[in-house]
């Protein structure tokens, strides 16, 4: 009888601990999933649901890679939860790139912690697309930037070898003119 109890006490901890999880993430802004350990969703947060498009009739007590049509079924995301979480049981910053049908491309950053007590695992998963997307953008407008920067210091570096050419011809005549001032002056002074 004492088994039945302790039973039931873990069950009502477990219920407590994902009602305690679910109110939580509810108020997240990043997308949440609460994982069992057989990797079904138990829940996700209003987030994940407005971000991919997916309604929780989808989504709860579906294994995550079978989730839009095994859309979900991501290589990255297996080796996360499969090999990398269970060894580490935290992951921070593990970033996905994925097509999705219906949404496009997306850039996620994954943020896991898999609770051993209740046998769940938190997915947060960030939204980095339009971030990737402005990251790009400015290194492809930085490496155009230094090019420009090349061309017009080598422009630069051309125009300095001319004026130093000009400077030298320059320089030249006026010490010829030095010269032939100097001669007439000789010539001044040996005329009778």
């Amino acid at each position: 009888m004492d088994n039945n109890k302790t039973d039931d006490t873990l069950i009502g901890s477990k219920e407590l601990a994902i009602h305690y999880m679910k109110t939580l993430v509810d108020v997240a802004r990043e997308s949440f999933l609460i994982l069992g350990a057989d990797l079904k969703v138990i829940s996700a947060n209003p987030m994940f649901y407005d971000t991919f498009r997916v309604e929780p009739g989808e989504t709860e007590n579906r294994y995550v890679y079978k989730l839009g049509n095994g859309q979900w079924n991501i290589v990255e995301l297996k080796s996360l939860l499969e090999e990398i979480l269970p060894e580490k049981k935290i992951v921070k910053n593990y970033e996905v790139a994925h097509d999705f049908e219906t949404i496009g491309r997306k850039t996620m950053l994954l943020n896991a912690r898999q609770i051993d007590a209740d046998q769940l695992i938190i997915l947060a998963i960030e939204d980095i697309t339009a971030r990737k997307s402005l990251e790009e953008q400015l290194a492809e407008h930085t490496r155009s930037l230094e090019t420009i920067v090349a061309e017009r210091t080598k422009e630069l570096a051309g125009r300095v070898q001319e004026l130093e050419r000009i400077n030298k011809v320059m320089v030249g005549r006026e010490m010829k003119m030095i010269e032939l001032k100097k001669e007439i002056d000789n010539l001044k002074k040996s005329q009778p």
